[in-house]
């Protein structure tokens, strides 16, 4: 109750504001990830590795608008090419190609292994469902399989088992739908796997290999549990003897942990790549690269175009196209922001000082805790880790769920009262501008949090 009391005397116009707000907009929140309890609380400036909510309170942020901020906010280099483009071409957007497409697509094609072709879109969602519809188009089939714990969007095929119930892991998991809603249709025509279990997903697939089109995962389950390299290898090899489309989904991992993502890092090619977050500098975009034979389907050179009436379509042997589309699709703003951010991070040591900033903070919160007597261990790879509340290895989302989640939940809030920022129970990311100093401090603070918490 005291860190309650504390929470609700610091935030008082959040929650005035978020009252307001739920008179409005359902829940009070834009998007349910940003909710937490008994209030989110309302920010109003940033700066840095900083944030400001609207009583003043000052935070360490670690959530980084979900790891998109791998720059930190207000970066001059982004505020620069945000200027910079929008005087030169003296408009927010053409609705017309431009030059900063292919810059972007061909810078792209040279830093991700498994890209040949590019597609923009305005997230990472609608990435990841172009990337499902061109490989249930490459395939003729319709069943997608997909990993239990793995969110790849909000949309109605892709919101299976992404938040499971603890289960026997001696027995393959199952397709539960996660949302209201949500039409059986779904449920019925996904396959789950078990993530870093080679042995059951293999079996799943040979049950199933005429039917799945696509194997979708994120290469890092929920961006900090990493893969087994033998278990992706041998799903790569799976994948391609049942010719079923193996799409990455790299949102979150996408130059985090390298400027080739997890592909980069462990050396397993997809046939195609879903980015996002980090590629937009905070601006939202989403992007779609693979191979070239598959990208092209969705080419509407020589094909009808749906939005488009003529009674005379051009002869092509596929008529109808596999369509997509989107009025803000590649806005030069936001890939002039993204390029910006590239090229930041191809500066010399970038991702080494990202690194050695992650694992002094890891470090440092697992030497507290274990003085405690709080029984932990912090799970990542690169810039992005999380905090789990367990012993024992953690291979897939059965082992968080094993975790004591109420206790993290608990000293999430001590620490968000002592001014260190994360959504509770979510990942930690690191930014270019959580120096060393800012790992002093956040180390600090978040000691005081322990402290509070082991009190009570």
């Amino acid at each position: 109750m005291e860190t309650r009391a504390s929470f609700l005397h610091d935030t008082t116009r959040s929650a005035q504001i978020y009252k307001e707000a739920a008179r409005w907009i359902p829940g009070g929140v834009t998007a349910n990830i940003k909710y937490f309890e008994p209030y989110p609380i309302v920010m109003e400036s940033a700066k840095g590795p900083y944030l400001h909510d609207v009583d003043g309170n000052q935070y360490v942020d670690y959530n980084l608008c979900y790891g998109a901020l791998i720059l930190g906010h207000g970066h001059p280099a982004l505020s620069s090419a945000l200027q910079q483009q929008l005087s030169q071409i003296g408009t927010a957007i053409f609705g017309t190609p431009h030059k900063l497409e292919t810059e972007m697509a061909r810078k792209l094609a040279d830093l991700y292994p498994s890209i040949e072709q590019v597609r923009f879109t305005n997230s990472g969602l609608e990435a990841t469902l172009l990337a499902i519809r061109l490989a249930t188009a490459w395939t003729g089939r319709t069943k997608l399989a997909k990993f239990e714990g793995h969110y790849h969007g909000s949309y109605d095929q892709v919101l299976i088992s992404v938040n499971p119930h603890r289960r026997d892991l001696a027995h393959p998991p199952s397709p539960t739908a996660d949302s209201n809603g949500l039409p059986d249709y779904y449920a019925e025509n996904t396959v789950v796997l078990p993530f870093n279990d080679l042995d059951q997903t293999a079996d799943i697939l040979k049950k199933h290999r005429h039917e799945i089109a696509a194997v979708i995962m994120e290469p890092i389950q929920g961006g900090f549990i990493p893969p087994d390299p033998a278990f992706l290898r041998g799903l790569r090899e799976l994948t391609r003897e049942y010719g079923m489309v193996l799409i990455f989904d790299e949102v979150k991992t996408g130059f985090r942990i390298g400027l080739s993502g997890a592909q980069g890092r462990y050396e397993v090619i997809p046939d195609l790549t879903a980015l996002g977050k980090v590629l937009g500098g905070g601006f939202p975009v989403g992007a779609v690269g693979g191979k070239k034979e598959i990208m092209e389907l969705c080419s509407p050179a020589g094909r009808t175009d749906i939005l488009t009436t003529d009674s005379q379509p051009a002869a092509h042997e596929h008529t109808t196209p596999l369509f997509h589309s989107g009025t803000y699709n590649g806005h030069p703003l936001i890939l002039a922001a993204g390029l910006a951010t590239i090229e930041t991070l191809q500066t010399g040591g970038a991702y080494q000082q990202l690194e050695e900033s992650a694992m002094k903070l890891r470090t440092g919160i697992e030497q507290l805790l274990n003085v405690h007597g709080i029984v932990s261990q912090t799970v990542g790879v690169g810039s992005i880790f999380n905090l789990v509340l367990k012993e024992g290895s953690v291979r897939q989302i059965q082992d968080v769920l094993e975790s004591d989640l109420s206790l993290r939940k608990k000293l999430d809030m001590h620490i968000v009262s002592h001014g260190i920022f994360i959504k509770p129970l979510n990942r930690f990311s690191i930014s270019l501008v959580h120096t060393s100093k800012v790992i002093d401090e956040t180390l600090e603070r978040f000691e005081h949090g322990v402290k509070r918490l082991v009190r009570k």
